[in-house]
Protein backbone atom coordinates (compact mmCIF):
# COMPACT_ATOMS: atom_id res chain seq x y z
CA UNK A 1 0.00 0.00 0.00
CA UNK A 2 1.49 3.13 -1.36
CA UNK A 3 1.70 6.15 1.93
CA UNK A 4 -0.78 8.57 1.53
CA UNK A 5 1.93 10.90 3.63
CA UNK A 6 2.56 13.18 0.96
CA UNK A 7 -0.56 12.38 -1.88
CA UNK A 8 -1.54 15.87 -2.22
CA UNK A 9 -4.90 16.40 -3.48
CA UNK A 10 -6.11 17.72 -7.61
CA UNK A 11 -7.76 21.14 -7.54
CA UNK A 12 -10.52 18.49 -8.50
CA UNK A 13 -11.06 15.77 -6.22
CA UNK A 14 -13.73 13.76 -4.13
CA UNK A 15 -13.09 12.13 -1.29
CA UNK A 16 -14.47 8.80 -2.26
CA UNK A 17 -11.62 8.31 -4.87
CA UNK A 18 -9.02 7.49 -2.02
CA UNK A 19 -11.97 5.92 0.37
CA UNK A 20 -13.26 3.62 -2.48
CA UNK A 21 -12.48 3.58 -6.01
CA UNK A 22 -8.86 3.42 -5.62
CA UNK A 23 -9.31 0.04 -3.97
CA UNK A 24 -10.85 -1.31 -7.30
CA UNK A 25 -8.35 0.43 -9.84
CA UNK A 26 -5.42 -1.07 -8.06
CA UNK A 27 -6.88 -4.66 -7.86
CA UNK A 28 -8.15 -5.10 -4.21
CA UNK A 29 -11.61 -4.87 -5.29
CA UNK A 30 -12.00 -8.93 -3.32
CA UNK A 31 -10.60 -7.99 -0.38
CA UNK A 32 -13.30 -7.72 2.73
CA UNK A 33 -13.81 -4.52 3.74
CA UNK A 34 -16.33 -4.82 6.39
CA UNK A 35 -17.00 -7.52 8.71
CA UNK A 36 -20.88 -7.72 10.11
CA UNK A 37 -21.98 -10.75 11.79
CA UNK A 38 -21.33 -13.62 9.23
CA UNK A 39 -21.70 -11.47 6.46
CA UNK A 40 -17.98 -10.20 4.85
CA UNK A 41 -18.56 -7.13 2.38
CA UNK A 42 -15.65 -7.17 -0.03
CA UNK A 43 -14.73 -3.41 -1.64
CA UNK A 44 -16.11 -4.56 -4.88
CA UNK A 45 -19.35 -5.50 -2.87
CA UNK A 46 -19.00 -1.96 -1.12
CA UNK A 47 -18.42 -0.29 -4.13
CA UNK A 48 -21.47 -1.96 -6.19
CA UNK A 49 -23.90 -0.44 -3.13
CA UNK A 50 -22.27 2.46 -2.69
CA UNK A 51 -22.90 3.39 -6.78
CA UNK A 52 -26.47 2.40 -6.15
CA UNK A 53 -27.30 3.97 -3.27
CA UNK A 54 -26.03 7.40 -5.00
CA UNK A 55 -27.67 7.02 -7.96
CA UNK A 56 -31.26 6.59 -5.82
CA UNK A 57 -30.21 9.98 -4.16
CA UNK A 58 -29.51 11.49 -7.96
CA UNK A 59 -33.02 10.09 -8.68
CA UNK A 60 -35.10 11.42 -5.72
CA UNK A 61 -33.36 15.31 -6.63
CA UNK A 62 -30.02 15.02 -4.53
CA UNK A 63 -27.49 17.69 -5.59
CA UNK A 64 -24.22 18.68 -5.08
CA UNK A 65 -23.68 20.07 -1.65
CA UNK A 66 -27.58 19.43 -0.09
CA UNK A 67 -26.95 17.49 3.58
CA UNK A 68 -28.46 14.48 4.48
CA UNK A 69 -28.68 13.73 8.36
CA UNK A 70 -27.29 10.05 9.20
CA UNK A 71 -28.70 9.11 12.50
CA UNK A 72 -27.93 4.93 11.60
CA UNK A 73 -26.33 2.19 13.95
CA UNK A 74 -23.13 1.57 13.11
CA UNK A 75 -24.07 -1.47 10.51
CA UNK A 76 -22.79 -1.54 6.43
CA UNK A 77 -25.60 1.15 5.58
CA UNK A 78 -23.68 4.13 7.63
CA UNK A 79 -20.58 3.37 5.31
CA UNK A 80 -22.80 3.09 2.54
CA UNK A 81 -24.67 6.08 2.78
CA UNK A 82 -21.75 7.95 3.89
CA UNK A 83 -19.77 7.37 0.91
CA UNK A 84 -22.72 7.61 -1.83
CA UNK A 85 -23.48 10.83 -0.27
CA UNK A 86 -20.04 12.15 -0.52
CA UNK A 87 -19.77 10.37 -4.29
CA UNK A 88 -22.57 12.02 -5.57
CA UNK A 89 -21.27 15.88 -4.33
CA UNK A 90 -24.03 15.92 -0.85
CA UNK A 91 -22.85 16.23 2.38
CA UNK A 92 -23.78 13.83 4.96
CA UNK A 93 -23.93 14.88 8.48
CA UNK A 94 -23.95 11.53 10.97
CA UNK A 95 -25.68 12.64 14.82
CA UNK A 96 -25.97 10.46 17.61
CA UNK A 97 -28.25 7.63 17.69
CA UNK A 98 -29.14 8.49 21.14
CA UNK A 99 -30.54 12.07 21.09
CA UNK A 100 -34.09 12.36 21.23
CA UNK A 101 -36.62 14.43 18.58
CA UNK A 102 -35.83 18.02 19.63
CA UNK A 103 -32.42 17.33 19.10
CA UNK A 104 -33.33 15.88 15.77
CA UNK A 105 -34.97 18.60 15.02
CA UNK A 106 -32.72 21.22 16.07
CA UNK A 107 -30.40 19.00 13.97
CA UNK A 108 -32.32 19.23 10.65
CA UNK A 109 -33.49 22.40 10.85
CA UNK A 110 -29.91 23.77 11.49
CA UNK A 111 -28.30 21.31 8.44
CA UNK A 112 -31.37 22.17 6.25
CA UNK A 113 -31.09 18.68 5.77
CA UNK A 114 -33.40 17.36 2.64
CA UNK A 115 -32.99 13.50 3.48
CA UNK A 116 -32.98 11.92 7.10
CA UNK A 117 -31.63 8.15 7.14
CA UNK A 118 -32.71 6.57 10.13
CA UNK A 119 -32.59 3.00 11.49
CA UNK A 120 -35.81 1.36 12.43
CA UNK A 121 -35.42 1.46 16.26
CA UNK A 122 -35.37 4.88 16.41
CA UNK A 123 -37.71 5.80 13.84
CA UNK A 124 -40.30 6.91 16.58
CA UNK A 125 -38.12 10.25 17.40
CA UNK A 126 -37.75 11.51 13.92
CA UNK A 127 -41.25 10.38 12.41
CA UNK A 128 -43.26 13.62 12.76
CA UNK A 129 -40.37 15.67 11.35
CA UNK A 130 -41.13 15.95 8.01
CA UNK A 131 -44.67 17.63 9.16
CA UNK A 132 -42.63 20.26 11.12
CA UNK A 133 -39.54 20.87 8.84
CA UNK A 134 -41.05 21.82 5.47
CA UNK A 135 -37.61 21.52 3.26
CA UNK A 136 -37.03 18.16 4.41
CA UNK A 137 -38.18 15.25 1.54
CA UNK A 138 -37.91 11.83 2.80
CA UNK A 139 -37.01 9.68 5.73
CA UNK A 140 -34.95 6.59 4.72
CA UNK A 141 -35.53 3.85 6.91
CA UNK A 142 -32.92 1.01 7.73
CA UNK A 143 -34.17 -2.23 8.81
CA UNK A 144 -37.76 -2.89 9.53
CA UNK A 145 -39.97 -0.79 7.39
CA UNK A 146 -42.31 1.80 8.66
CA UNK A 147 -45.65 3.09 7.67
CA UNK A 148 -44.57 6.96 6.16
CA UNK A 149 -41.18 6.22 4.95
CA UNK A 150 -39.28 4.80 2.19
CA UNK A 151 -36.91 1.42 2.89
CA UNK A 152 -33.60 1.47 2.67
CA UNK A 153 -34.02 -1.54 0.51
CA UNK A 154 -35.70 0.06 -2.35
CA UNK A 155 -32.69 2.13 -3.14
CA UNK A 156 -30.96 -0.72 -3.95
CA UNK A 157 -33.34 -2.35 -6.22
CA UNK A 158 -32.43 -2.98 -9.67
CA UNK A 159 -29.30 -3.65 -12.17
CA UNK A 160 -25.94 -2.21 -10.96
CA UNK A 161 -25.21 0.71 -12.70
CA UNK A 162 -21.92 2.68 -11.98
CA UNK A 163 -22.52 6.40 -11.62
CA UNK A 164 -19.70 9.02 -12.32
CA UNK A 165 -18.57 10.70 -9.12
CA UNK A 166 -19.21 14.35 -8.52
CA UNK A 167 -16.40 16.67 -9.75
CA UNK A 168 -15.98 18.29 -6.51
CA UNK A 169 -13.53 20.60 -5.50
CA UNK A 170 -10.98 19.75 -3.04
CA UNK A 171 -12.26 22.44 -1.01
CA UNK A 172 -15.60 21.80 -1.00
CA UNK A 173 -17.95 20.39 1.83
CA UNK A 174 -17.19 16.82 1.97
CA UNK A 175 -19.33 16.25 5.50
CA UNK A 176 -20.12 17.62 9.19
CA UNK A 177 -19.98 16.30 12.62
CA UNK A 178 -21.76 18.12 15.27
CA UNK A 179 -19.70 18.81 18.40
CA UNK A 180 -20.90 16.51 21.68
CA UNK A 181 -22.16 19.64 23.45
CA UNK A 182 -19.66 19.67 26.71
CA UNK A 183 -20.23 23.62 26.66
CA UNK A 184 -23.47 24.16 25.08
CA UNK A 185 -25.49 23.84 21.75
CA UNK A 186 -24.22 21.68 19.51
CA UNK A 187 -21.96 23.03 16.45
CA UNK A 188 -22.14 21.88 13.33
CA UNK A 189 -18.19 21.36 12.50
CA UNK A 190 -17.24 21.79 8.84
CA UNK A 191 -14.89 19.52 7.01
CA UNK A 192 -13.89 19.87 3.29
CA UNK A 193 -12.80 16.85 0.96
CA UNK A 194 -9.04 17.32 0.86
CA UNK A 195 -9.18 17.71 4.71
CA UNK A 196 -8.82 13.51 5.21
CA UNK A 197 -5.28 13.32 3.68
CA UNK A 198 -4.08 15.72 6.27
CA UNK A 199 -5.31 14.73 9.45
CA UNK A 200 -5.69 11.00 9.53
CA UNK A 201 -2.05 10.02 8.00
CA UNK A 202 0.10 10.75 10.35
CA UNK A 203 -1.02 9.18 13.29
CA UNK A 204 -2.06 6.10 11.14
CA UNK A 205 1.50 5.91 9.41
CA UNK A 206 3.81 7.17 11.87
CA UNK A 207 1.64 5.81 15.02
CA UNK A 208 -0.34 2.50 14.11
CA UNK A 209 1.93 1.67 11.04
CA UNK A 210 -1.79 0.96 8.97
CA UNK A 211 -1.61 -1.44 6.34
CA UNK A 212 -4.40 -3.60 4.63
CA UNK A 213 -4.09 -6.18 6.25
CA UNK A 214 -5.14 -5.13 9.20
CA UNK A 215 -8.42 -5.66 10.80
CA UNK A 216 -10.29 -2.86 13.16
CA UNK A 217 -12.85 -3.06 15.63
CA UNK A 218 -13.78 0.01 17.95
CA UNK A 219 -16.31 0.59 20.67
CA UNK A 220 -16.59 4.02 19.66
CA UNK A 221 -19.54 4.55 17.38
CA UNK A 222 -19.32 6.18 13.90
CA UNK A 223 -21.58 9.29 15.13
CA UNK A 224 -18.62 10.10 17.24
CA UNK A 225 -15.29 11.79 15.41
CA UNK A 226 -13.25 8.91 16.97
CA UNK A 227 -15.53 6.34 15.93
CA UNK A 228 -15.61 7.40 12.20
CA UNK A 229 -11.96 8.02 12.65
CA UNK A 230 -11.60 4.21 13.85
CA UNK A 231 -14.40 2.34 11.68
CA UNK A 232 -14.58 4.62 8.76
CA UNK A 233 -11.29 6.34 7.49
CA UNK A 234 -8.40 4.20 8.84
CA UNK A 235 -9.47 0.73 7.61
CA UNK A 236 -11.11 2.53 4.21
CA UNK A 237 -7.48 4.55 3.17
CA UNK A 238 -5.43 1.67 3.53
CA UNK A 239 -7.88 -0.98 2.04
CA UNK A 240 -7.87 -2.91 5.67
CA UNK A 241 -11.31 -4.49 7.58
CA UNK A 242 -13.46 -3.19 10.12
CA UNK A 243 -15.86 -4.98 12.38
CA UNK A 244 -19.08 -3.63 12.79
CA UNK A 245 -21.55 -4.08 15.71
CA UNK A 246 -24.42 -2.33 15.68
CA UNK A 247 -25.65 -2.33 19.42
CA UNK A 248 -23.75 -0.46 21.93
CA UNK A 249 -21.00 -2.21 23.23
CA UNK A 250 -20.50 -4.38 26.41
CA UNK A 251 -17.81 -5.71 27.51
CA UNK A 252 -18.68 -9.55 27.48
CA UNK A 253 -19.63 -8.88 23.60
CA UNK A 254 -16.28 -7.05 22.98
CA UNK A 255 -14.84 -10.06 24.27
CA UNK A 256 -16.42 -12.53 22.21
CA UNK A 257 -16.13 -10.31 19.57
CA UNK A 258 -12.38 -9.87 19.70
CA UNK A 259 -12.10 -13.68 20.60
CA UNK A 260 -14.15 -14.67 17.66
CA UNK A 261 -13.07 -11.87 15.09
CA UNK A 262 -9.67 -11.68 15.96
CA UNK A 263 -9.21 -7.95 15.03
CA UNK A 264 -5.65 -6.58 15.12
CA UNK A 265 -6.42 -2.87 15.82
CA UNK A 266 -8.18 -1.83 19.02
CA UNK A 267 -9.92 1.59 19.87
CA UNK A 268 -11.76 2.05 22.50
CA UNK A 269 -11.99 4.92 25.55
CA UNK A 270 -10.96 4.54 28.44
CA UNK A 271 -14.13 4.10 30.48
CA UNK A 272 -14.78 1.28 28.47
CA UNK A 273 -11.39 0.02 29.07
CA UNK A 274 -11.79 0.08 33.01
CA UNK A 275 -14.93 -1.64 32.46
CA UNK A 276 -13.32 -4.38 30.21
CA UNK A 277 -10.66 -4.86 32.97
CA UNK A 278 -13.29 -5.54 34.90
CA UNK A 279 -14.90 -7.98 32.95
CA UNK A 280 -11.05 -9.53 31.98
CA UNK A 281 -10.23 -10.28 35.28
CA UNK A 282 -13.40 -12.06 36.08
CA UNK A 283 -12.34 -14.83 33.47
CA UNK A 284 -10.34 -17.68 33.65
CA UNK A 285 -9.14 -16.82 30.13
CA UNK A 286 -8.84 -14.55 27.99
CA UNK A 287 -7.63 -14.67 24.29
CA UNK A 288 -6.50 -10.98 22.80
CA UNK A 289 -3.27 -12.47 21.06
CA UNK A 290 -4.55 -11.31 18.01
CA UNK A 291 -4.42 -7.64 19.29
CA UNK A 292 -0.99 -5.48 18.03
CA UNK A 293 -1.82 -2.37 19.00
CA UNK A 294 -4.61 -1.07 21.35
CA UNK A 295 -6.06 2.67 21.12
CA UNK A 296 -7.45 5.72 23.97
CA UNK A 297 -9.30 8.88 23.07
CA UNK A 298 -11.17 10.79 24.08
CA UNK A 299 -11.14 11.60 27.78
CA UNK A 300 -7.24 11.11 29.70
CA UNK A 301 -5.87 7.67 29.95
CA UNK A 302 -5.41 6.96 33.77
CA UNK A 303 -1.77 5.61 34.73
CA UNK A 304 -3.52 2.95 36.71
CA UNK A 305 -5.65 1.82 33.14
CA UNK A 306 -2.50 1.63 31.34
CA UNK A 307 -0.82 -0.48 33.73
CA UNK A 308 -3.20 -3.30 34.27
CA UNK A 309 -3.69 -3.75 31.00
CA UNK A 310 -0.19 -3.77 30.10
CA UNK A 311 -0.16 -6.29 32.21
CA UNK A 312 -3.09 -8.40 31.58
CA UNK A 313 -1.82 -8.49 27.69
CA UNK A 314 1.79 -7.68 27.51
CA UNK A 315 0.28 -4.48 24.81
CA UNK A 316 0.41 -0.88 25.48
CA UNK A 317 -2.47 1.36 25.50
CA UNK A 318 -1.45 4.08 22.89
CA UNK A 319 -3.26 7.25 24.42
CA UNK A 320 -4.07 9.76 21.54
CA UNK A 321 -5.65 13.61 22.13
CA UNK A 322 -7.98 14.46 18.72
CA UNK A 323 -10.92 16.30 18.43
CA UNK A 324 -13.76 16.21 15.79
CA UNK A 325 -12.39 19.96 14.79
CA UNK A 326 -9.08 19.23 13.92
CA UNK A 327 -10.60 15.95 12.65
CA UNK A 328 -7.78 13.21 14.15
CA UNK A 329 -5.63 12.41 16.34
CA UNK A 330 -2.89 14.76 17.02
CA UNK A 331 -1.15 14.57 20.20
CA UNK A 332 0.11 10.79 20.84
CA UNK A 333 2.08 8.22 23.23
CA UNK A 334 3.78 5.88 21.34
CA UNK A 335 4.66 2.28 21.95
CA UNK A 336 7.76 2.37 23.82
CA UNK A 337 8.22 6.02 24.04
CA UNK A 338 5.03 7.11 26.95
CA UNK A 339 5.30 9.30 30.04
CA UNK A 340 2.66 8.27 32.43
CA UNK A 341 -0.18 10.47 32.73
CA UNK A 342 1.05 13.00 29.75
CA UNK A 343 -0.94 13.29 26.69
CA UNK A 344 2.54 12.30 24.56
CA UNK A 345 3.64 14.62 21.99
CA UNK A 346 2.28 16.28 18.70
CA UNK A 347 2.60 13.60 15.57
CA UNK A 348 4.64 14.31 12.80
CA UNK A 349 2.89 16.10 10.62
CA UNK A 350 0.68 18.57 13.21
CA UNK A 351 2.26 22.10 13.92
CA UNK A 352 1.15 23.27 17.68
CA UNK A 353 2.01 25.65 20.20
CA UNK A 354 0.85 26.80 24.06
CA UNK A 355 -0.82 30.15 24.24
CA UNK A 356 -1.31 32.26 27.18
CA UNK A 357 -4.57 34.57 27.52
CA UNK A 358 -3.49 37.26 25.06
CA UNK A 359 -2.50 34.84 22.60
CA UNK A 360 1.19 35.00 23.24
CA UNK A 361 3.23 31.83 22.62
CA UNK A 362 4.22 29.55 25.66
CA UNK A 363 7.56 27.88 25.22
CA UNK A 364 7.41 25.45 28.17
CA UNK A 365 4.80 25.41 31.12
CA UNK A 366 1.13 26.27 31.00
CA UNK A 367 -1.22 27.13 28.18
CA UNK A 368 -3.88 26.78 25.76
CA UNK A 369 -2.91 24.04 22.97
CA UNK A 370 -3.25 25.19 19.05
CA UNK A 371 -2.88 23.60 16.22
CA UNK A 372 -1.82 24.07 12.03
CA UNK A 373 -2.67 21.11 10.09
CA UNK A 374 -4.53 21.26 6.48
CA UNK A 375 -6.75 19.19 7.53
CA UNK A 376 -8.53 21.81 10.40
CA UNK A 377 -12.44 22.23 10.32
CA UNK A 378 -12.46 25.71 8.01
CA UNK A 379 -15.38 26.69 10.48
CA UNK A 380 -18.63 25.93 12.33
CA UNK A 381 -21.89 26.07 10.40
CA UNK A 382 -23.26 29.22 11.09
CA UNK A 383 -21.35 30.53 14.19
CA UNK A 384 -19.59 33.49 13.01
CA UNK A 385 -18.33 35.33 16.51
CA UNK A 386 -17.08 31.20 17.30
CA UNK A 387 -14.91 31.44 14.28
CA UNK A 388 -13.31 34.32 15.19
CA UNK A 389 -12.39 33.18 18.14
CA UNK A 390 -11.04 29.99 17.42
CA UNK A 391 -9.43 30.41 14.31
CA UNK A 392 -6.48 32.46 13.62
CA UNK A 393 -4.96 32.62 10.13
CA UNK A 394 -3.73 28.64 9.70
CA UNK A 395 -3.92 27.95 13.34
CA UNK A 396 -7.01 26.88 15.15
CA UNK A 397 -7.75 27.42 18.97
CA UNK A 398 -8.82 23.75 20.79
CA UNK A 399 -9.32 25.38 24.20
CA UNK A 400 -7.84 22.55 25.68
CA UNK A 401 -4.89 23.35 28.19
CA UNK A 402 -1.63 21.64 28.51
CA UNK A 403 1.46 21.80 30.43
CA UNK A 404 4.13 21.72 27.82
CA UNK A 405 7.29 19.68 29.65
CA UNK A 406 11.11 20.08 28.42
CA UNK A 407 11.38 16.89 26.29
CA UNK A 408 7.85 17.74 24.39
CA UNK A 409 5.23 15.86 26.31
CA UNK A 410 1.68 17.46 26.80
CA UNK A 411 -0.51 16.92 30.04
CA UNK A 412 -3.98 17.85 29.60
CA UNK A 413 -5.38 20.15 32.42
CA UNK A 414 -9.23 20.46 31.22
CA UNK A 415 -11.11 22.86 28.57
CA UNK A 416 -9.97 26.51 28.74
CA UNK A 417 -13.62 26.93 29.94
CA UNK A 418 -14.42 24.61 32.79
CA UNK A 419 -10.60 26.23 34.68
CA UNK A 420 -11.89 27.79 37.78
CA UNK A 421 -9.93 30.94 39.07
CA UNK A 422 -9.78 31.14 42.73
CA UNK A 423 -8.26 33.94 44.48
CA UNK A 424 -6.71 34.96 41.56
CA UNK A 425 -4.97 31.69 40.65
CA UNK A 426 -6.12 29.63 37.97
CA UNK A 427 -7.30 25.52 39.10
CA UNK A 428 -7.79 22.90 37.11
CA UNK A 429 -10.76 20.91 37.90
CA UNK A 430 -8.73 17.54 36.55
CA UNK A 431 -6.12 17.78 38.86
CA UNK A 432 -9.02 17.81 41.84
CA UNK A 433 -10.64 14.89 40.33
CA UNK A 434 -7.71 12.67 40.07
CA UNK A 435 -6.75 13.26 43.57
CA UNK A 436 -10.42 13.12 44.67
CA UNK A 437 -10.32 9.58 43.10
CA UNK A 438 -7.64 8.37 44.95
CA UNK A 439 -10.42 8.13 48.13
CA UNK A 440 -11.58 4.50 48.60
CA UNK A 441 -15.21 5.80 48.50
CA UNK A 442 -15.43 7.63 45.71
CA UNK A 443 -16.44 5.73 42.45
CA UNK A 444 -16.50 8.98 40.22
CA UNK A 445 -16.20 12.64 40.84
CA UNK A 446 -17.05 16.00 38.24
CA UNK A 447 -15.44 19.06 39.90
CA UNK A 448 -16.44 23.12 38.89
CA UNK A 449 -16.40 26.71 40.33
CA UNK A 450 -19.41 27.76 42.30
CA UNK A 451 -20.33 30.97 43.61
CA UNK A 452 -19.85 31.48 47.09
CA UNK A 453 -22.49 33.41 49.86
CA UNK A 454 -19.98 36.22 49.47
CA UNK A 455 -19.48 36.64 45.39
CA UNK A 456 -16.66 34.53 44.83
CA UNK A 457 -15.61 31.64 43.26
CA UNK A 458 -14.58 28.64 44.88
CA UNK A 459 -14.62 24.52 43.89
CA UNK A 460 -17.22 22.52 44.39
CA UNK A 461 -17.26 18.65 43.88
CA UNK A 462 -19.78 16.23 42.78
CA UNK A 463 -18.85 12.85 43.54
CA UNK A 464 -20.71 9.14 43.28
CA UNK A 465 -20.06 6.90 45.53
CA UNK A 466 -18.96 3.22 45.75
CA UNK A 467 -21.28 0.44 46.89
CA UNK A 468 -20.70 0.26 50.81
CA UNK A 469 -20.71 3.63 51.42
CA UNK A 470 -23.19 6.13 52.75
CA UNK A 471 -23.89 9.87 51.80
CA UNK A 472 -22.41 11.85 55.27
CA UNK A 473 -21.39 15.03 56.58
CA UNK A 474 -18.16 12.75 57.95
CA UNK A 475 -17.76 11.41 54.87
CA UNK A 476 -17.57 14.58 53.29
CA UNK A 477 -15.18 16.03 56.10
CA UNK A 478 -13.03 13.08 55.23
CA UNK A 479 -12.79 13.52 51.50
CA UNK A 480 -12.08 17.60 52.04
CA UNK A 481 -9.44 16.71 54.41
CA UNK A 482 -8.23 13.88 52.23
CA UNK A 483 -7.81 16.43 49.02
CA UNK A 484 -6.30 19.38 51.64
CA UNK A 485 -3.34 17.07 52.82
CA UNK A 486 -2.48 16.88 48.87
CA UNK A 487 -3.09 20.08 47.03
CA UNK A 488 -2.36 23.87 47.99
CA UNK A 489 -4.88 25.16 50.48
CA UNK A 490 -7.35 27.48 47.42
CA UNK A 491 -7.56 23.98 45.57
CA UNK A 492 -9.61 22.39 48.31
CA UNK A 493 -13.37 21.88 47.69
CA UNK A 494 -15.42 24.29 49.75
CA UNK A 495 -18.69 22.09 49.23
CA UNK A 496 -19.04 18.02 48.72
CA UNK A 497 -21.96 16.88 46.97
CA UNK A 498 -23.02 13.44 46.57
CA UNK A 499 -25.24 12.41 43.51
CA UNK A 500 -26.15 9.11 41.90
CA UNK A 501 -24.64 9.85 38.36
CA UNK A 502 -22.54 12.53 36.90
CA UNK A 503 -24.12 13.82 33.58
CA UNK A 504 -22.23 12.90 30.56
CA UNK A 505 -22.21 12.60 26.53
CA UNK A 506 -23.36 9.13 24.62
CA UNK A 507 -19.51 8.97 24.26
CA UNK A 508 -18.41 9.76 27.93
CA UNK A 509 -17.26 12.89 27.88
CA UNK A 510 -18.56 14.74 31.06
CA UNK A 511 -20.31 17.70 30.68
CA UNK A 512 -19.44 20.19 33.22
CA UNK A 513 -22.35 23.22 32.42
CA UNK A 514 -24.89 20.99 33.97
CA UNK A 515 -23.20 20.01 37.29
CA UNK A 516 -23.57 24.20 37.68
CA UNK A 517 -26.67 23.81 37.20
CA UNK A 518 -27.17 21.35 39.91
CA UNK A 519 -28.52 22.83 43.23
Amino acid sequence: MVSLLNFSPREVFNQVEILLDRHIKEGRGGNVAIIYGDDKITYEDLYRMVNKVGKSLRDMGMEAENRILLILNDTPEFIVTYLASMKIGCVPVPVNTLARKKDYLFFVKDSRSKIVFVSSEIYEEVKDLKREVPHLKEIVVVGEPKDGALAYEELLKGDFYEIDTEPTSKDDMAFWMYTSGTTGLPKGVVHLHHDILYYMPPFCEHVLKVNERDVIFSTSKMFFSYGRNASLETPLLYGASVILWPRWPRPIDVIHIIEEKRPTLFFSVPTFYVSLIKEIEKKEKCDFSSLRACVSAGEPLPKEVFERWERLFGIEIIDGVGSTDVGGIYLANNEGKKKPGSSGRLILGFEGELRDEDGKPVREGFGTLWIKNDGVTPGYWRRHEKNKEVIKGEWFNTGDLFILDADGYFYYQGRADDMIKVSGQWVSPIEIENVIMEHPAVKECGVVGFQSEEGLIKVKAFCVLNTGYEPTESLEKEIIDHVRRRVAHYKVPRWISFVDELPRTTTGKLIRYKLREVK
